[in-house]
Parts: C-alpha cells; structure tokens; sequence
C-alpha cells in the first residue's frame, strides 16, 4: 500500500494519506509531511516523545496532530522520521514520534512548512482509511 501521495493545491501542498487502519493513517500522515520538509533517510532515531492530543472530532485531530509536530520542529528543532499511534479514539490520539535534532550537515531540508490546514480536510474510510489535508508553505 501505497504511504502517501502529494498534490499541489495553488501556493501550498497537500497530502493525501492511507492506512489499513486509522492508525497507520495519522502515522503516514505525519510521514508524508516530514518528508516535505526534509530526506528522511538521514534521521536517526535518538530522540522519542510522547504526544497527546485532544480535539473536537477526528478531522480536527489530524490538524492538532501534525500542527503539534510542527510546533517541536519549530521550537526544539526535532525532526521525526517514525510515528507510532498508541492510542486512538474520534477525540484522543496518543503517540510515540522518533527522530533527532536536525543536524544541517546531514539533514537538507527542503520545504518550510507552516501549518496544516482544515482546507479540503478528509478523513475517510472505505478499503482501508485515507486522510488529506492541506499544508501551508
């Protein structure tokens, strides 16, 4: 199964994300905008952090999810190359996101990106489960 497919969407970039669970959905979703941002097969995983979220609905978590990655990106400048969903409900998502401080010898990045968006958001299920969102760049 395929991860992840990009689409241009005028000045930004959306991601469309599958899984055959909900789960590897949100963990390809973040997956597919880390490596917007940079070669992901340069980042190692020395550095773990457990995330917890809560938001209105599912749509909404995706935003909260990926936005929150971001937020460690921009602050404690950790990029991540895995994510792993502990815990999974309509509001709750609980998860373990690997990777390292970015190390501009060995990391390039490639894509500043600024936030997910509720642009176009979907989240949806049929033969495994896809969410696509939109990303400010």
């Amino acid at each position: 199964m395929t991860r992840f497919e990009l689409f241009d969407h005028t000045a930004d970039v959306g991601i469309v994300a599958y899984g055959n669970d909900l789960k590897e959905a949100y963990a390809n979703v973040a997956y597919g905008m880390f490596s917007l941002i940079a070669d992901l097969k340069e980042v190692h995983e020395e550095i773990q952090r457990d995330i917890d979220i809560q938001a209105l609905d599912r749509e909404s978590l995706v935003v909260d999810w990926l936005n929150e990655l971001l937020y460690i990106f921009d602050v404690d400048h950790v990029i991540f190359s895995r994510f792993e969903i502990t815990a999974l409900s309509q509001s709750k998502l609980r998860a373990k996101a690997y990777g390292e401080k970015i190390d501009t010898s060995r990391h390039q990045l490639k894509t500043e990106v600024k936030a997910a968006t509720y642009h176009l958001l979907k989240v949806e299920e049929g033969n495994g489960f896809k969410i696509q969102v939109i990303l400010d760049i």
